[in-house]
């Protein structure tokens, strides 16, 4: 990928993240960055933008210092990527149990922070699960706590109702003492979690997910490869002009001895 097409792409993310953050301050009510994409977006941006202006101020200038740090700045991404892909699928466990332990997070603020909340009730419709490792994850959450009053006590949020029909309406108390022991089974809600949903939605869909992960590290991978090659030319066209030639060196001291022989001109 050339380094005006990243400089467009991070452009536009960080665009993107700024739209995002300014309309999320209007309904803030947490604290944290885990549960901001859009901080995400803009710190993702920056950094997009600063590496390809770099690249671009560094190709139109033919500024070898410029054209390394892009070179190394995007090798190393690349290799970032690369091995954060391999410890992911070697310590998958552990990835796993990090992923619940911060829905666990984000489920004790459910109704105080409406990021998290429409992340969570979009998750859960469109994979069909409720909770992070399971439906009774939502015993942390002080409204659903079966200790708790009210009508939402030991029950689950509308978003972990079954469905039987496309944009159908679902009963907003399905879930009403759902977390009780007693109740069993539980036909009206769904009670797989939701990180192993979307475990084996990726494992569906790994032929998906192998295409984007080409896309993703392949444009990278040949941005450093040409960055080099460019450099490698810059190189060489510079030792020309700066270091004469041997064939250079001789005509010149055939030149210096015929001058010698000519007459001295007043």
């Amino acid at each position: 990928m050339s380094p005006r097409g990243e400089k467009l792409i991070g452009g536009c993310i960080l665009g993107i993240g700024i739209y995002a953050e300014v309309e999320r301050q209007q309904y803030k009510t947490l604290e944290g960055v885990f549960l901001a994409p859009s901080i995400i977006l803009i710190l993702l941006g920056i950094i997009l933008f600063v590496v390809s202006f770099i690249g671009v101020l560094g190709s139109l200038r033919d500024n070898i210092t410029l054209l390394k740090v892009f070179m190394y700045t995007l090798a190393v991404c690349l290799l970032l990527e690369l091995v954060g892909a391999i410890l992911g699928l070697v310590f998958h466990n552990q990835a796993e149990r990090l992923l619940n332990k911060n829905i666990r997070k984000g489920i004790v603020n459910y109704y105080d922070d409406l990021d998290f909340k429409n992340i969570m009730d979009y998750v859960q419709n469109r994979f069909k699960c409720c909770g992070g490792e399971e439906f009774k994850d939502w015993k942390v959450n002080m409204y659903h706590n079966c200790s708790a009053p009210g009508p939402l006590a030991c029950g689950v949020p509308y978003t972990c109702c079954v469905t039987t029909k496309n944009n159908e309406v679902p009963n907003t108390m399905c879930g009403y003492k759902a977390l009780d022991d007693q109740h069993q089974p539980l036909p009206d809600i769904y009670t797989r979690g939701c990180t192993g949903a979307f475990i084996y939605w990726l494992l569906d869909n790994y032929k998906i997910m192998i295409i984007l992960l080409f896309l993703i590290l392949v444009p990278q991978f040949f941005g450093v490869l040409v960055t080099r090659i460019y450099i490698t030319r810059i190189e060489d066209i510079s030792d020309q002009y700066a270091e004469p030639t041997e064939d250079a060196l001789r005509q010149k001291g055939r030149l210096d001895k015929w001058f010698k022989c000519m007459p001295e001109w007043d």
